[in-house]
């Protein structure tokens, strides 16, 4: 079966030359100990931004002539107590400003901030229910997370939920759709498992009891995404395998991206962050290459499998024949599909 041919009526989110993504990690706190967290502290640090350094990080990657995406996380970010004032400095910088949540919301952000400052609040959610999702991102955290979206909800927030599919959860996540539309939520995200931070690490789950086989990703994700879809809700999803038509791009080269952690450390490929090979850095109030050899230094490379970082640094993610050649090309992990809501297989 090929992916082309799974959704008609989906959609490639091609990269944008230009286009400006910030990812700000403002601490690597939380709550919860999700199992598959991709923080790692001896790489990330564990140190909280102040405020002060936070808004200038903030204007190092603005635009004043262009509006820029930014995407505000933890660890936990409404876990900063100085959330609110972030997200109106942001905004007065001309971001685009996204908070993700693990749902719990501290520090009263839903009265301290407003639907006009806060472009959109999401949401992370692994499961239909508790008994599917608690044993992934902990006891009580389903009740909470929806009990908030409801809130957030009718508080006319732009709220969109986050599901990080994984074979942990692949077989409930055609329970998805029903629950999101419940929610009163519009806008859905499905990601695939990252083998990085927790999943990379934890002994009791080896990496092949996290990954999501090609078949099992086909015959599950793409008709999640036309149910919720004909429920009302935009869906988006990662591409993650190409077909023989499709080109392979890098968004380290097609777009601007950048990952940036309380340390300091900037990435511009997210599959790298368990490793200090990330390009840039910040080191006082500049933003100064890293020196060395480091991620870009691989972006422009072409190999069989699609995206060189992947078959480094995640190579169990690829199956080979028995002449030696990838069944199939891994795509760009930012590289998304969508499907406008009312679209039908």
């Amino acid at each position: 079966m090929k992916p082309s041919t799974l959704v008609e009526e989906a959609r490639t989110v091609g990269f944008q030359p230009g286009e400006r993504n910030v990812f700000l990690h403002l601490l690597t706190a939380c709550n919860l100990h999700c199992r598959h967290c991709y923080i790692n502290p001896p790489e990330h640090g564990t140190n909280t931004l102040s405020l002060d350094t936070a808004q200038r990080w903030l204007a190092l990657f603005a635009r004043p002539d262009r509006a820029s995406n930014l995407v505000l996380l933890g660890g936990e970010p409404t876990l900063h107590p100085d959330l609110a004032a972030i997200i109106r400095r942001a905004k007065a910088l001309r971001y685009h400003v996204t908070v993700d949540s693990n749902g719990y919301l501290f520090h009263d952000l839903l009265d301290k901030t407003s639907p006009e400052e806060l472009d959109y609040l999401s949401f992370s959610l692994d499961g239909p229910d508790a008994a599917v999702n608690d044993p992934i991102r902990g006891e009580g955290s389903f009740q909470v997370c929806t009990t908030n979206i409801r809130r957030a909800v009718e508080r006319g927030f732009n709220v969109s939920l986050i599901c990080t599919v994984s074979a942990l959860n692949i077989g409930q996540v055609a329970r998805m759709p029903e629950l999101v539309a419940s929610l009163g939520v519009r806008r859905f995200f499905m990601q695939v498992i990252g083998l990085r931070g927790k999943p990379a690490q934890e002994e009791a789950i080896p990496a092949s009891g996290w990954q999501v086989q090609p078949e099992a990703w086909f015959a599950a994700v793409p008709q999640v995404a036309a149910e919720a879809a004909r429920l009302g809700l935009h869906v988006v999803w990662p591409k993650v395998y190409l077909a023989p038509e499709d080109a392979f791009e890098c968004a380290g080269l097609a777009a601007e991206n950048y990952f940036i952690f309380p340390n300091g450390r900037v990435y511009r490929c997210p599959l790298c962050e368990d490793f200090p090979i990330h390009s840039l850095e910040i080191v006082g109030d500049e933003l100064r290459p890293h020196p060395g050899l480091n991620e870009d230094r691989f972006f422009p490379l072409r190999i069989p499998e699609g995206c060189v970082m992947n078959r480094l640094l995640q190579p169990d993610n690829i199956a080979y024949g028995p002449d030696g050649r990838p069944l199939h090309r891994i795509s760009c992990c930012l590289l998304k599909e969508e499907l406008a809501a009312g679209k039908t297989a």
